[in-house]
């Protein structure tokens, strides 16, 4: 059985940085295409970072390019985000994902998600 957890989501100033993790089990990271999603309210699911075995390196929204990292932990089986530069507009529920495919960044490709956790960033 697959479950993804994560962890590390709460509140911040704006400008300020946080770090989610998400530890996975039933599932080895490095195999298929591994990401972390954010839905805002009212707003769609959208694509934050992600890594595929095709691609190898992280990809990023335009939106956190350069704010954030994405990393995977092997070893632990844990994929982290580092988000730094925080702003009003990051608010949102980050959720974690995995997938069966080799390369993917739209959330319908992603089968396995982890629960979500909340970032509030303050202005």
């Amino acid at each position: 059985q697959v479950k993804l957890v994560e962890s590390g989501g709460g509140l911040v100033q704006g400008g300020g940085s946080l770090t989610l993790s998400c530890a996975v089990s039933g599932y080895t990271v490095s195999a298929y295409t591994v990401g972390w999603f954010r839905q805002a309210p009212g707003k769609e699911r959208e694509f934050v970072a992600g890594i595929s075995r095709i691609i190898g390196t992280p990809d990023y929204a335009n939106s956190v390019k350069g704010r954030f990292t994405f990393s995977v932990d092997t070893a632990k089986n844990t994929l982290h985000l580092e988000m730094n530069s925080l702003n009003p507009e990051d608010t949102a529920v980050y959720y974690c994902a995995a997938s069966t495919l080799a390369y993917g960044s739209s959330s319908d490709q992603f089968y396995y998600w982890g629960q979500g956790t909340q970032v509030t960033v303050s202005s």
